[in-house]
């Protein structure tokens, strides 16, 4: 990952976390479930639970020594590197479950959303004795006593109770990914009247036949003129920001379960199936049913 790409991921965090959407949900989340929530930039590789309302007492005693902070920290990187495309769920030496929901604007991953510090299964003596060879294996320093009591408070859940968290965390990161999109646009447009109005014309027109002369004339300029303001305004050109406009717009449709494709795609403004499956592959990296079968597969289990 690039250093511009990192940066970039930190600002938009910054701003994420700051919004009013992210701060309700995050403390409805954290309320409902009782489990740690987390929003972090690309290749953070920090441990993202560290000092949360919510943190496993368990997990917040590991983090104080080396070793076993290390092996967190590995884990961190593990589930990130395997999240990069769906929501990935990876177990630590102690058996605790962790799991990273990517974020991402089209084609691109601009941050994860990360819950865990849970078990599947009820903790058992032995289980806590395999641990603990690990950690005088590794020569940690830990109140075994301690351990062992934080270790049994562990929260546990089942695999379809976990499951429907995580699908929560998935829809909701299409909502910060949508959020994601406008920022980075209003960003790149700057403070232009003109594009700011045009941006809120594609945005209230977009399900109709929309063309580059229209929204021109809608804000009084030359077609040509326009073409070359907007690509430099926002470094896209006004086709393909149009289209990931709408294919932002068929993702949230999608978040129905009963909203079927093709609806979703001509409800967007896309004028035919065809071009509607080239264009979401091309900015979402899936075609709109494996997308849409991945969005709702905690659903169906």
């Amino acid at each position: 990952m690039d250093t511009a790409a990192r940066k970039h991921s930190h600002a938009l965090v910054t701003q994420l976390r700051d919004s009013q959407i992210y701060r309700d949900y995050e403390q409805a989340f954290r309320d409902t479930t009782g489990l740690p929530l987390n929003l972090r930039p690309i290749e953070a590789f920090d441990l993202p639970h560290r000092h949360d309302p919510n943190e496993n007492p368990f997990c917040a005693l590991m983090a104080t020594t080396n070793q076993s902070c290390a092996a967190c920290l590995q884990l961190q990187r593990k589930v990130e590197e395997q999240a990069r495309l769906e929501p990935k769920t990876l177990k630590c030496f102690a058996g605790l479950c962790d799991s990273a929901v990517p974020i991402r604007v089209g084609e691109n991953l601009v941050a994860f959303l990360q819950t865990g510090q849970i078990l599947l299964h009820r903790p058992t003596k032995q289980q806590f004795k395999r641990t603990t060879r690990q950690l005088l294996k590794w020569g940690t320093a830990v109140d075994l006593k301690r351990l062992e009591e934080a270790f049994f408070q562990t929260r546990v859940l089942t695999k379809h109770q976990y499951e429907s968290i995580l699908r929560l965390l998935t829809i909701f990161a299409q909502h910060l990914a949508t959020l994601s999109h406008q920022l980075t646009v209003k960003e790149q447009a700057g403070e232009s009247p003109a594009i700011a109005r045009a941006r809120i014309y594609i945005a209230k027109h977009q399900g109709d036949e929309l063309s580059l002369n229209e929204v021109a004339k809608a804000v009084n300029m030359s077609a040509f003129y326009f073409c070359k303001t907007f690509k430099k305004a926002t470094g896209m050109t006004f086709t393909d920001y149009l289209a990931r406009v709408r294919v932002e717009k068929v993702r949230n449709l999608l978040l129905n379960p009963h909203k079927r494709v093709s609806e979703a795609a001509y409800e967007a403004g896309f004028q035919s199936l065809s071009q509607f499956n080239r264009v979401f592959r091309r900015i979402a990296g899936e075609s709109p049913s494996t997308y849409r079968d991945r969005l709702h597969a905690g659903a169906k289990a």
